[in-house]
């Protein structure tokens, strides 16, 4: 099979839920407690099998911060799917969801799919119930799933649940490709990344 175009998701949600660790967990297997909040977009790449199909993705990680929210727009264009993240401890981060759902809905193509990813789910203080994370996402017709970057719990699922849900939807075709990573404005690479630029 030919290089194609990989699958562009992109991870919404206010500052602090968890999204770069979400994406390090799953990229390679890391996590942070010092994760700087993100400034402006970085992206990486990483090949999946989904259902036995091999499968390319691109994972953008947005600024949670609003005041980044319009230069985000050009970050929405090809997006095929999204993961939208709250952080179970944060109750506005929860109510924020909204917010970020509407944009993404605004600005994106109609036919993006979403899940909902409710992060954090190690922590035994949760200020917002699994249940009402899965009755936000059936309301609006998207999948849930309780994350832990921390621990790693589900977060290969998520993603895997988000491309399978692309595909299905007919949204993107499969490739194949190496896992790389990009950093476009924000904090310094950890030694041995690669800077896009």
């Amino acid at each position: 099979m030919s290089e194609e175009e990989p699958l562009k998701v992109i991870l919404l949600g206010n500052s602090g839920v968890g999204k770069s660790n979400l994406i390090a967990r799953f990229h390679n297997n890391d996590f942070s407690e010092d994760f700087e909040s993100t400034v402006g977009v970085e992206f990486v790449t990483k090949r999946i099998t989904v259902d036995g199909v091999p499968v390319k993705l691109q994972i953008w990680d947005t600024a949670g911060q609003e005041r980044y929210a319009s230069m985000m727009k050009t970050y929405y264009r090809k997006a095929k799917g999204s993961l939208l993240v709250y952080d179970v401890t944060n109750r506005s981060s929860f109510v924020g969801l909204e917010a970020w759902r509407k944009h993404l809905e605004a600005n994106a193509d109609p036919r993006c799919v979403s899940i909902v990813a409710g992060n954090k789910s190690d922590v035994s203080d949760q200020l917002v119930s699994p249940k009402d994370g899965e009755a936000y996402a059936r309301q609006r017709g998207m999948a849930f799933i309780s994350t832990s970057a921390k621990t790693g719990d589900n977060v290969e699922e998520a993603f895997v649940t988000l491309a399978r849900n692309i595909l299905r939807a007919g949204q993107g075709r499969p490739s194949t490709g190496q896992a790389t990573s990009h950093r476009l404005h924000g904090k310094p690479h950890p030694q041995g990344s690669q800077d896009c630029c």
